[in-house]
């Protein structure tokens, strides 16, 4: 039945796209020169993203990736927002899904226009730049984090926290969560913890971090470009960045022996042997640790149990999965959780209530939650309809990430086994400075070689940048070598 009432929804879908025209619409189109911007403006629900805004902006981004005149796509906020996108609607969501089996259909409609906008702006070839100079939760994370360029702000508060309203990190957050440094990603998707300001650049979140006093200056030379070439627009948002040292890279709230503590506790595949981890750490005789364990215990038993177990098997899928898979495995994961009592009342007590969520099961039944259960319930075969995308493209990794982001310690640790280069093998490095000068040397390249609709490779290649490097470049690769790094005798060990 609801397979049915879903696909009738779908087919409504013209419908409602007409009636999304408003004579104030909360999405505008405005074009400077080369420039076509996307400003987002619906400031008394923090820019929060609806159906009618989806279906604003997804047939002007097609148009707009199709014509000559546009060079660069901007996605911003209003002037004056405090925030770029605090998540997807998911108030409304709710109201709706609680209302009626119609209102679960608007629901499932509604995740699959948003999850079809986000595989179209990660697969776009036309440079796609977010500015998100504010609250960036959700959905908003969405909009931006799968584009070629993602700049933040002072002012850039961000965070996937969706376990605690009894929902998990969707919007393509089984890609691009599991594809950060170390466990982060895990760590981040399961607590929701909130990063700011160059953090959020430090993290990988960001692309580039520009204070937001130079963001209208960088929009003017922006609009001056005359080519649609990512190198071109990259180099142009890299005179506006903003310098950060090594030891910030090192020193950062998630980085140094944090980072270590992370790795450590959330590289398990499960909850209870994550919650375990936790336990441990808070005897550990560094008093920040141990603080910063009982922190995180607490904010994990304070989220939906099934959220948490649902959360770490999409992302552990995820890791192997290219992007295409991701989204649709989400579409039907978020099917399911329609008609799961934790996002209904998590999200009517949280964001509706404003009171403290009851989860069913409790935390403290947390077992009683089977992998097996999770397996059949969340993941398996289901009479629901897929998620048909705009286009077959799709990749195991962003091949932009080489270009306009900062390298992995992942990366790090291929350049140190000399496995820099995709399907070759080149001389491993003697010492962290050969690393260094070989990563300086040849970051910068835009893999177009990783995305493609049938072969598609597994990994980029890091090498062909022909030493364009990038701001902040050589800074965090001394920061993940001396984390992980030491010279011996015979070469470099890591750790």
């Amino acid at each position: 039945m609801l397979k049915r009432g879903i696909k009738r929804v779908l087919q409504t879908g013209m419908h409602l796209k007409n009636y999304s025209t408003q004579e104030t619409p909360s999405v505008h189109h405005k074009k400077s020169q080369s420039i076509r911007n996307f400003v987002l403006d619906r400031p008394a629900a923090l820019n929060a993203l609806n159906l009618e805004m989806i279906y604003n902006i997804t047939p002007q981004l097609q148009a707009w990736q199709e014509a000559d005149l546009c060079k660069v796509i901007v996605l911003s906020s209003a002037p004056g927002s405090r925030a770029f996108c605090a998540g997807g609607d998911v108030k409304q969501i709710v109201l709706d899904a609680k209302e009626s089996l119609a209102g679960v259909r608007k629901g499932a409609l509604f995740f699959e226009q948003e999850y079809k906008l986000n595989h179209l702006i990660a697969t776009t070839k036309k440079p796609f730049v977010s500015i998100l100079d504010g609250v960036t939760m959700g959905g908003g994370v969405g909009l931006s984090v799968h584009g070629h360029f993602r700049i933040v702000t002072e002012n850039t508060l961000i965070a996937m926290p969706e376990t605690s309203i009894g929902l998990f990190p969707d919007v393509g957050g089984s890609f691009f969560l599991p594809r950060m440094d170390g466990e982060l990603g895990t760590f981040l998707g399961l607590t929701g913890h909130r990063l700011k300001g160059e953090e959020v650049y430090i993290s990988g979140f960001g692309t580039h971090f520009v204070p937001s006093s130079r963001i209208p200056a960088l929009m003017e030379r922006l609009a001056e470009l005359e080519t649609d070439e990512l190198d071109v627009v990259n180099a142009a948002i890299d005179e506006f960045s903003g310098e950060l040292t090594v030891d910030q890279f090192k020193n950062w709230s998630l980085g140094g022996k944090v980072g270590d503590l992370i790795d450590r506790c959330f590289k398990h595949y499960t909850i209870e042997e994550i919650i375990a981890s936790l336990e441990a750490e808070t005897a550990n005789s560094d008093e920040e640790l141990a603080a910063f364990a009982t922190k995180q215990l607490k904010v994990l038993k304070a989220a939906s149990p099934t959220s948490l177990k649902v959360t770490l098997a999409q992302l552990r899928r995820g890791a192997r999965m290219h992007i295409a898979d991701c989204f649709k495995m989400e579409y039907r994961l978020a099917q399911q959780f329609l008609v799961t009592p934790d996002f209904l009342d998590g999200v009517t007590a949280k964001l509706i209530n404003k009171t403290t969520a009851v989860w069913n099961p409790p935390f403290d039944q947390l077992s009683s939650i089977t992998e097996k259960e999770i397996d059949e319930k969340f993941f398996g075969e289901r009479d629901t309809p897929d998620l048909e995308l705009y286009n077959r493209l799709s990749y195991y990794d962003y091949p932009h990430r080489t270009l306009s982001g900062l390298p992995t310690d992942r990366d790090v640790f291929r350049v140190v086994n000399g496995e820099g280069r995709r399907g070759a093998r080149t001389a491993k490095p003697n010492t962290k400075l050969e690393v260094m000068e070989w990563i300086k040397q040849n970051w910068g390249r835009y893999d177009t070689g990783v995305i493609g609709e049938i072969y598609i490779p597994t990994m980029n290649t890091l090498d062909g940048g022909r030493g364009k490097g990038k701001v902040g470049l050589l800074e965090k690769v001394q920061a993940i070598l001396d984390r992980h790094a030491k010279e011996t005798k015979t070469g470099i060990e890591w750790h």
